[in-house]
């Protein structure tokens, strides 16, 4: 088969993360291209890619752009990331007569307004989702044939990763850090986890504890502020946008993913994977990568005192979260493989392709 994936991001995120792994992980059988908006995404891509404006959901130039890439290529499938660019591939592929899939990586239902139903329903042949909490509200539009929907759990590239530490990973240093990763939003819940750290502190009395914050955003001058309110800017660390982060993931104890709305984040699998206990907001997939109490930790967005206790009993029992570490890496490598996610977007771009 021959794939068009199509991300118009202006920045690197989980999503353009799953783009990349998925793109390159495809191309060892199939051939893959990529449509991009902003050079910090295709200069991350090794397939032959292709710069667009994509202006608008609607924007003809690239609109046009699309269709000529796609004759001229021969393509099967075009995989759109980003909801502008649903509409863009939507409407690309039916001129065309192919396949289009929409890839989306957060929980959203719906509504009956007509361009939900047109990019959802009309211009979809198929959906991949990383969650069944996704699947189920997507599913809650009854005009959305729910058949079309899959859901395929993100894969992460262990061995990519085992590559970085050929020594296995490196011990963890004394102390207890908390890190966190994503693009700084409100939606990423960052000053929820950092009222946590601060009502934590208050209740530990800790002195080796250090919250590092991976990620750069709109809101970073706001996060920072808050740290001074809160009296935690001394042992607060924000990194920036890393373009490797994971010697950072590799040293910190505890992987905390607060958002308000979320997938099954690529950043907790690999915070998962590389030795840490994770805490996640009950978002989206989440309770489908963390069983609570036995591999990591559930609670609601907004809860600052059962996160500020689930931090205290990580903190003053090094056992207990080493156990619960140990195990959430034995279930990214168990049920979140690059390989299978690999082959379960190929079987399903074939049963939805139409020629």
């Amino acid at each position: 088969m021959n794939i068009l994936f199509i991300n118009s991001a202006r920045t690197w995120g989980g999503t353009e993360k799953w783009t990349s792994m998925a793109a390159h992980a495809l191309a060892e059988s199939e051939n893959t291209f990529l449509v991009y908006r902003r050079e910090i995404v295709g200069e991350r891509f090794t397939i032959p890619k292709f710069q667009l404006p994509c202006l608008s959901h609607v924007d003809p130039y690239t609109i046009m752009q699309v269709i000529r890439i796609i004759r001229q290529h021969r393509i099967d499938v075009v995989i759109p990331t980003k909801r502008k660019d649903y509409m863009i591939a939507g409407i690309a592929s039916k001129v065309c007569g192919i396949t289009n899939i929409l890839r989306l990586g957060i929980d959203r239902t719906p509504t009956s307004f007509w361009f939900h139903r047109l990019m959802y329903g009309t211009l979809a042949d198929g959906i991949i989702v990383n969650a069944r909490r996704i699947k189920e509200s997507l599913s809650k539009a009854t005009w959305l044939d729910s058949d079309k929907i899959r859901v395929i759990y993100n894969g992460i590239d262990t061995t990519a990763i085992d590559r970085q530490f050929p020594d296995g990973l490196p011990d963890k240093p004394t102390g207890f850090t908390v890190c966190s990763m994503g693009i700084l939003t409100r939606r990423k819940g960052f000053d929820f986890l950092m009222e946590g750290f601060a009502r934590f502190l208050e209740r530990s009395g800790a002195q080796d504890a250090e919250l590092v914050i991976i990620g750069s955003g709109p809101e970073q001058a706001a996060l920072e502020a808050l740290a001074d309110e809160l009296g935690i800017s001394g042992i607060t660390r924000f990194t920036g946008f890393l373009r490797n982060p994971l010697s950072e993931l590799a040293r910190s104890h505890l992987f905390a993913m607060v958002s308000k709305n979320e997938g099954i984040a690529n950043a907790l699998l690999e915070g998962m994977y590389l030795g840490n206990a994770p805490v996640s907001t009950r978002a989206g997939g989440s309770e489908e990568a963390i069983d609570h109490g036995v591999n990591g930790y559930l609670l609601d967005y907004g809860d600052v005192e059962t996160l500020a206790d689930t931090l205290v009993e990580l903190y003053q029992s090094p056992q207990l979260r080493e156990t619960i570490a140990r195990r959430a890496r034995e279930r990214v490598i168990k049920q979140f493989a690059l390989e299978r996610m690999s082959r379960e977007v190929i079987d399903f771009c074939k049963s939805r392709q139409k020629r």
